[in-house]
């Protein structure tokens, strides 16, 4: 089974349980689940009609008629649920709910017509009513019923026990009473009421009589009297006028010795016044003057010292920029030194790394020219140093040297020719001696070109045997 649709009638709600639900759901219209129960209650109110049997305070039974309309409350959610949850399984008009709204009703009214007279409760029939309607209310409250309305009928007496109509009775004899004495008051009202107005009548025609004689000569002695009294009221009238011109008279002059004071009083006031006011005055501008003079020496004193404090501002700005451009310019000069100095490294660095650079290629370049003539001269190293040697001029250095070491000694040489030795003196064959001189001294010098050098003369040259001084040709 699936959902199901269900809606509410304008007078009813939905009471829904079950599934999902942890205790009852209120709606006018809702889906309803598989494993929900949808349960519809009228809220309509009833009318509930009971003749309570109660008794008053002096013990005497009665029976109240009451007419309840009572439903429940549909503003407020929490009042209808109680509703769902303790009366709407039941029928509204089923014998279980009347007796409970029986019980309820007919309990308060006992307990509230036990605290009351008969005479209280038949004479406050609207305050019991009311006093019954809330107390009942109170205890429906828990079954969330509300009292729409309620009508207290009139009260009856219980059989055996006719307090009501004796009471009636009662009224009604002393209603009966109450009429017979008005009417006998009235008649005998009236006859009195006869006579009196016939003895009141010639009472008043006697005296009457009497009156205008009195009035008469009352009136007579009034007129003479009133003739009397108007001539000495105009005497005293003139008396007073006479009295009343002489006071104004004196009050006149009096008036007029006071305005004359009050004249010479004020103009003297008027005088001191004025000089009071040409003082104030005179004191007004010596203030004024002297506060101007405080201004304009407030005004010098402040000008120059703003004058002053402003030069040494300026001063101290002036001082303070060329400080700052002093800093600023050493900064720069520092900055142009560091500069060059970094510049000078830079040089440096490129100079050292380009003769670095160069004299590597100094030295590759030598290590290619001698390998290049090692091999020319068929691997011969004793042949390479030899040319090296010549080829730097290493003996004609040596020879240099050796000459400047015993240039200072200025030998003397002498130089003799054999004439006998060789048989003959001619002049070819001295020549050949000489000749023979100089290869007697090529030993000597090549042993000591080999003692510096290490070098051996070449084998067409010459061989050094037995040690360096001696040499064989």
């Amino acid at each position: 089974m699936g959902f199901v649709y269900r809606i509410a009638s304008p007078s009813e709600y939905l009471a829904i349980t079950g599934y999902n639900i942890s205790d009852v759901k209120l709606a006018k219209k809702a889906w309803v689940a598989p494993g929900q129960r949808c349960t519809r209650f009228d809220i309509s109110p009833v009318n509930y009609t009971f003749e309570v049997q109660a008794m008053s305070a002096e013990k005497l039974p009665f029976i109240l008629p009451a007419v309840f309309t009572i439903g429940p409350r549909a503003d407020d959610e929490e009042c209808l649920l109680r509703y769902a949850k303790l009366i709407s399984p039941h029928d509204k008009l089923s014998h279980h709910v009347n007796e409970l709204v029986k019980g309820v009703i007919e309990g308060e009214t006992r307990v509230l017509a036990a605290s009351m007279t008969m005479e209280e409760i038949f004479r406050g029939t609207k305050s019991f009513k009311q006093a019954v309607f809330e107390n009942v209310q109170l205890e429906l409250n828990q079954f969330g019923l509300i009292i729409y309305n309620a009508n207290v009928k009139q009260l009856v007496d219980v059989p055996g026990h006719e307090y009501f109509s004796y009471l009636g009775q009662k009224t009604q004899q002393e209603a009966v009473n109450q009429a017979k004495v008005d009417v006998a008051e009235a008649r005998m009202k009236g006859e009195v009421g006869a006579k009196e107005r016939e003895g009141t009548t010639r009472q008043n025609a006697a005296k009457v009589d009497a009156e205008t004689r009195v009035y008469t000569v009352k009136r007579q002695g009034e007129g003479a009297k009133e003739e009397a009294r108007v001539k000495a009221e105009v005497k005293v009238f003139e008396n007073e006028r006479e009295a009343e011109v002489a006071a104004a008279n004196s009050e006149l002059a009096m008036k007029k010795a006071g305005w004359e004071q009050q004249a010479r009083v004020a103009e003297v006031e008027a005088a001191k016044a004025v000089a009071i006011r040409d003082a104030e005055l005179q004191v007004e501008v010596e203030r004024r003057n002297a506060a101007r003079q405080t201004e304009k020496l407030k005004a010098e004193h402040l000008s120059k010292a703003i004058v002053d404090y402003e030069m040494k501002v300026q001063e101290a700005n002036w001082e303070l920029y060329n400080r700052q451009k002093a800093a600023e310019a050493k900064l720069f000069e520092m900055e142009r030194e560091a500069e060059a100095r970094q510049r000078e490294a830079e040089a440096e660095l490129y100079a050292k790394r380009k003769e670095a650079e160069g004299l590597a290629a100094m030295g590759q370049a030598q290590s290619e020219y001698l390998s290049a003539m090692l091999g020319a001269l068929g691997g011969s190293y004793g042949a390479l140093r030899d040319y090296l040697m010549i080829s730097s001029g290493v003996y004609q250095e040596m020879a240099r040297i050796n000459a400047d070491a015993i240039r200072g000694l200025e030998p003397k040489i002498s130089v003799w020719s054999g004439a006998g030795e060789g048989g003959d003196g001619g002049g070819g064959g001295g020549a050949m001696k000489e000749m023979a001189g100089v290869y007697k001294m090529l030993p000597p010098l090549l042993t000591t070109v080999h003692e510096q050098t290490g070098m051996l003369p070449p084998a067409w040259m010459g061989t050094l045997t037995g040690g360096p001084s001696s040499t064989s040709s």
